[in-house]
């Protein structure tokens, strides 16, 4: 019994879809984790917390254009979840020891 397979219309379609949902969520979940990052460590370089929340909000916004684009721009939609997931990961860990030091 074969398995059945997707036509090259129908894989492209999908391919397109999976990107959509990585330049949604995984763009939304690396800017958060950018944002998140950049609030917790930009006081500890001098500026005030209300400026670092606010300079890391308006950075987010840039970020998530990129991540939108690295989306589509990536060569598979498999890269571009992972281009988006890996550094998400990475942020939020180095983002919770920074918070977990916090006084």
């Amino acid at each position: 019994m074969r398995l059945p397979t997707l036509s090259a219309n129908a894989s492209y379609r999908a391919g397109i879809a999976s990107r959509t949902l990585a330049a949604v969520l995984g763009g939304y979940l690396a800017t958060s984790a950018a944002a998140s990052l950049l609030a917790l460590a930009l006081p500890a370089m001098g500026a005030s917390r209300a400026d670092a929340v606010v300079n890391s909000t308006l950075l987010s916004f840039a970020l998530l254009t990129c991540a939108v684009l690295w989306a589509f721009a990536a060569r598979s939609a498999a890269r571009a979840w992972l281009g988006l997931l890996l550094p998400s990961a990475v942020m939020s860990g180095i983002a919770y020891a920074l918070y977990r030091s916090l006084p």
